[in-house]
């Protein structure tokens, strides 16, 4: 399989705003955000459906979404943080995490990629995210 652009971005191929990352899972600013902080959470393996990972990467991821959802809500200052996983636009597992007040901020994300967010902005918000 060819690697997708996530897994550049684990190799270092393609520069991310990393927020999180341990041995199995990497987490980072979406570069076309529909909210502040909107993170994808990705696993190290490549594997194009979240419900083909193996058990122990699947709890890897989610255990990395729990943590950013957590640190979202503290560090964003929203009410609520939900996860999404479409799973149609990149062949490599991922879920989005976003922090939200009102559903109709996290549904947007279903119409498709926000504006393209100015890189340094997101540089400045990876650092005050970043744990």
């Amino acid at each position: 399989m060819e690697d997708s652009i996530f897994t550049k971005i684990i190799k270092g191929e393609i520069p991310c705003h990393k927020v999180y990352e341990d041995d199995r899972t990497l987490a980072f600013l979406d570069i076309n955000p529909i909210a502040e902080g909107h993170t994808l959470v990705i696993p190290k393996a490549q594997v194009e459906f979240v419900w083909d990972l193996e058990d122990d990467d699947y709890a890897a991821l989610m255990a990395t979404v729990k943590k950013v959802g957590q640190r979202l809500r503290k560090v964003i200052g929203k009410q609520y943080v939900g996860q999404l996983v479409v799973g149609t636009d990149i062949p490599h597992a991922h879920v989005h995490v976003i922090a939200f007040n009102q559903v109709t901020e996290l549904k947007r994300t279903l119409e498709g990629p926000g504006a393209p967010a100015e890189p340094d902005a997101l540089a400045a918000l990876a650092d005050k995210i970043r744990f």
